[in-house]
């Protein structure tokens, strides 16, 4: 069965896309279209929703109902080998109590290229250094994983994720735990990877750098496009509950939201 279009012509899609836990909806009739080679990014307040999205996009969670296509394919109708050497999540908490070091678990991430008929050879060793060195983490690559600081393991789920060399790469919040400038570096990153990437973000300004935004509120999806379009005033008020404004800096001219509660 292949997809309706524009499904098929979408890197990822949601198609009516619900979820329910215990009664409570945590995502409603939710259908969504994500180009080949953009960057979107999921904006929205705590409880929005945007983690839910993430995990029913990766394939983590089975929604309730609606579907989930991966490049044209219902993601159902594919094995979690094909799914992961197509598609990498980054998640918010992600944790492990295996002995491995940094190393070992970038690693990982070449696992679904490997096969009896398909070792580990040099060119997966290069991958891995590649992924580590993107992310800053050369000297750290001996350091047991129950060593390292928060944003040092959030650094690591990210070299990881690069690592399985995706079409499609999904990230929750992943400049959590980062200081400003591991934040603007990882971001810097995530922006200039040939892949479909997918970005939930708190900092609206840090949102204004994706091609377009998705916004969630109450589980639903209530507008998507550019940044400039999507977060006016009204909506900044509505969903947000804080009174917005745009200014120009003076040395780039880029455009930065002023934000002030209500």
């Amino acid at each position: 069965m292949n997809a309706p279009l524009p499904l098929a012509e979408s890197a990822l899609a949601a198609h009516d896309l619900s979820y329910t836990i215990n009664g409570a909806p945590l995502l409603s009739h939710v259908s969504l279209c994500i180009r080949k080679g953009e960057n979107l990014g999921i904006v929205g307040p705590n409880g929005a929703g945007k983690s839910t999205l993430i995990r029913l996009l990766a394939g983590l969670q089975t929604p309730t109902a609606g579907s989930v296509w991966l490049n044209g394919e219902r993601l159902t109708s594919l094995t979690r080998r094909d799914i992961a050497q197509r598609l990498a999540v980054v998640e918010q908490h992600a944790q492990t109590s295996d002995s491995i070091n940094v190393l070992q678990a970038v690693e990982l991430g070449r696992t679904p290229w490997l096969s009896a008929l398909s070792p580990w050879r040099e060119v997966d060793s290069q991958i891995v250094a590649q992924a580590i060195a993107s992310v800053s983490l050369d000297h750290l690559t001996q350091r047991a994983w129950q060593t390292l600081s928060g944003g040092e393991q959030q650094r690591v789920h990210i070299a990881r994720a690069l690592a399985q060399r995706p079409r499609v790469l999904l990230l929750d919040e992943p400049t959590n735990h980062l200081d400003i400038q591991q934040q603007l570096s990882i971001l810097r990153l995530v922006h200039t990877l040939p892949v479909t990437t997918v970005i939930a973000l708190h900092d609206l300004n840090q949102a204004l750098a994706c091609d377009r935004l998705a916004v969630m509120d109450k589980g639903r999806l209530i507008a998507v496009g550019a940044p400039f379009e999507v977060l006016t005033p009204e909506r900044l008020r509505e969903t947000f509950g804080v009174v917005g404004h745009w200014l120009t800096d003076p040395i780039d001219n880029a455009r930065i939201l002023r934000l002030r509660c209500i």
